[in-house]
């Protein structure tokens, strides 16, 4: 089988990878993450850099192609930088704190909202209206910041609720009369 397409992905000072049974370990001065790899996708070690390549052009392999580089990639920022994603609140009494490594939401329900972070990932909060989510792995810090945001997604009307930093919320007219 021929290899068509290579992309490397290079290799920082202080990570390793580790390549077994389908798997990529990759290790760094952070933690260590490991992706089970298509088995039709080749991934190899060659001089500081993890060379992905695929067997043809066809969409389904161009597509597992861009897939496990950037995968493989994602793993190897996380190990060496970390990700981080931060949410807004905005509203008249809302606001966050952490208790031990909970995070808890007063957000204008009857209750306060107490989040429990997934493994590997962290919170902090850098006001009461701003929270960040910290971790190694790209999918669970989104999936976390997902959950946090999900408690009260922002309402179009006045624009209340958490949101993403940056996130541009439509705004409606509302009633006129």
């Amino acid at each position: 089988m021929s290899r068509v397409g290579k992309q490397p992905v290079p290799l920082p000072d202080g990570v390793q990878v580790r390549l077994d049974d389908g798997t990529c370990r990759v290790q760094g001065p952070r933690g260590e993450l490991a992706q089970d790899l298509h088995p039709e996708i080749g991934v190899a070690l060659d001089d500081g850099e993890v060379v992905v390549t695929r067997p043809s052009d066809a969409p389904n392999h161009r597509a597992l192609h861009g897939l496990t580089r950037a995968l493989i990639a994602n793993m190897v920022e996380g190990v060496t930088e970390g990700f981080t994603k931060s949410l807004e609140i905005v509203g008249t009494g809302y606001r966050a704190e952490l208790r031990g490594q909970s995070l808890v939401l007063n957000v204008g329900f009857s209750h306060q909202v107490e989040l429990q972070p997934l493994d590997g990932v962290t919170f902090e909060v850098e006001s009461p209206t701003r929270v960040h989510v910290h971790g190694i792995d790209k999918q669970r810090v989104g999936q976390q910041a997902a959950l946090v945001r999900r408690v009260r997604p922002p309402e179009p009307y006045q624009g209340k609720g958490i949101r993403y930093r940056g996130e541009q919320v439509r705004r409606k007219a509302g009633k006129r009369g």
